[in-house]
């Protein structure tokens, strides 16, 4: 897709490393079912600079009675981990990880939501940047700390009252569950020991807003996309935990949409609350 100040090509990315641009390249390649791949693939090779993030120590917090699987840490728990490899708030960050997938978006997203407005995506990720055949290493650098200063945007951000009120249609916001048809309709939980969707959300599958190719799809692909949601209307993200969310997040923002926010504690965090209703099938 064309470049966007969310999204960067590899050829952009090249470009602006080339010229001697200082940008903090972030690894955070993750696997949910095998616990050290990131850091064994990024130990193998990767983007020469990159620094490695730790999605579950850095991204997440331990579960609690609520918050859902993958809890969001606090915003300054959030700054005191990224600050200590290298990254602030006043440096552009551009992540990757294998492809166009959660846990860059998840990255992201906690970027912007600490106030950070010049986080980007490398769009397909490391595949895209090893098929364009450009230089990997297995050197590590060694980042010097930095002062991550939080200028928080509240907005971005909801909880499960924020939810409630959309799901009972007294907010007006729209609720999106990003996860694949078959959670969405409560056919499945692979991961939660309850089946089924927030009352009143749409379906949209977060790779839906991929390309064949794994790229993301173009501004005027995504409106197409999400028509069926009002672009001047409020966006709840939702999905397991607030990971697979992220991406959907992204693609609405690039749709156009301005007033996008991510439910962190997501179903997980839904379904810790026994009174909360829940459906299934089609809405």
């Amino acid at each position: 897709m064309a470049a966007s100040s969310n999204i960067v090509s590899v050829r952009e990315l090249e470009a602006r490393l080339e010229q001697g641009e200082r940008i903090v390249l972030a690894d955070v390649r993750f696997s949910p079912k095998e616990g050290g791949y990131g850091r064994e693939a990024y130990e193998r090779d990767h983007v020469p600079g990159a620094v490695f993030v730790d999605f579950k120590a850095v991204l997440t917090d331990p579960p609690r009675e609520h918050g859902g699987r993958s809890p969001l840490p606090s915003p300054e728990t959030l700054a005191e981990r990224l600050g200590a490899l290298g990254i602030d708030r006043s440096t552009p960050v551009v992540v990757y990880e294998d492809g166009n997938g959660p846990a860059a978006a998840r990255l992201w997203w906690v970027l912007t939501y600490l106030g950070h407005d010049a986080a980007s995506v490398l769009d397909g990720g490391y595949a895209a940047w090893t098929a364009a055949g450009l230089p990997v290493t297995a050197e590590k650098p060694s980042p010097e700390r930095r002062t991550f200063d939080v200028a928080l945007r509240p907005e971005r951000l909801v909880g499960v009252e924020e939810a409630r009120a959309a799901s009972g249609g007294s907010s007006g916001a729209a609720l999106v569950d990003s996860r694949d048809a078959s959670q969405y309709r409560g056919l499945e939980a692979p991961y939660d020991p309850v089946a089924g969707h927030i009352p009143g959300a749409v379906n949209y599958f977060w790779k839906d807003a991929l390309s064949a190719d794994g790229t993301w799809k173009d501004a005027e692909s995504l409106r197409a996309h999400f028509a069926g949601l009002d672009p001047s209307g409020e966006i709840i993200v939702y999905c397991g935990s607030g990971i697979s969310a992220t991406p959907n997040v992204l693609a609405l923002e690039e749709a156009g949409f301005a007033n996008v926010k991510l439910y962190a504690g997501s179903w997980s965090d839904w379904i810790s609350y026994p009174d909360n209703p829940i459906a299934t099938g089609d809405e």
